[in-house]
């Protein structure tokens, strides 16, 4: 009845019978209980069907469960990484740094290997030992202490550390590298100091080709607790190139001539 009603008062009735239509319609609504038939949803639908346009509904966009599931993985990892490092930060940068002196030995192999030979893991386990126990440790020592004498991090003072880091903490832990690991190979001081002479030299020039802008990027933009593990991730290509020069042969030892 009521839907009637609207439409007669639509139609030759004019603005009146539109009016009486309307008070009508509430007094119908108001005496008895809407029936089933006119309840909110049937009567929106009977308006719509009548002209009305409802507004339409955005679809609710939906992450795939993979992605969704990968992404809560990473969360989860990088959250207890960092609850690693709070807790117990030495002792996390040195498991990382063993962790990736292995990758790169391992890679660093697998480039210079001929198809017949296999794999050197004790070469491997040696690499690994140096990340442990001096790597990881010293690049804790050495950021903080780098943070704590030069605080802020404008370009000047980022620059400052570049040129501490190329100059006193490189040279140092390159000299520890080649010496421990010719040292576990059982070489004598004499063919350790012949080896450096032959090697660190030529490390430190590549060195200087490398480290700088990584060091640019550490020192500037990652935080001091985090720098270990950037530094470390930054090292990953460098320790390549520095394991494939510690596999290098013996140097040649010259012999003092007596005049």
């Amino acid at each position: 009845m009521s839907i009637n009603l609207l439409r007669r008062g639509g139609g030759g009735g004019g603005g009146q019978g539109a009016a009486v239509a309307h008070r009508l319609l509430l007094r119908h609504l108001t005496r008895s209980p809407a029936p089933e038939s006119l309840s909110r949803p049937f009567v929106r639908s009977r308006l719509f069907s009548n002209g009305f346009k409802e507004s339409p509904v955005a679809p609710s966009l939906s992450v795939p469960s993979s992605r969704a599931s990968s992404t809560t993985k990473r969360n989860a990892f990088v959250t207890w990484y960092l609850g690693r490092i709070e807790a117990r930060p030495v002792l996390t940068k040195s498991l990382t740094a063993g962790a990736i002196f292995v990758a790169a030995d391992i890679s660093s192999q697998m480039i210079t290997l001929e198809s017949s030979d296999s794999l050197d893991l004790i070469r491997t386990i040696r690499m690994a030992s140096y990340g442990i126990v001096l790597s990881g440790p010293s690049l804790h020592l050495w950021f903080n202490f780098v943070a704590r004498i030069i605080p802020k991090r404008d370009l000047i003072s980022t620059l400052k550390k570049l040129f501490i880091g190329q100059t006193v903490y490189g040279p140092i832990m390159t000299s520890i590298f080649f010496s421990s690991n010719a040292a576990a190979q059982g070489e004598t001081s004499a063919e350790i100091y012949a080896r450096l002479k032959r090697d660190l030299i030529p490390t430190l020039k590549s060195g200087l080709i490398y480290w700088p802008f990584c060091d640019f990027i550490t020192f500037k933009f990652i935080p001091v607790r985090l720098q270990p593990l950037v530094s470390n991730s930054f090292s990953f290509l460098w320790t390549i190139y520095i394991t494939y020069m510690a596999s290098l042969e013996k140097a040649i030892v010259e012999e003092k001539s007596n005049d």
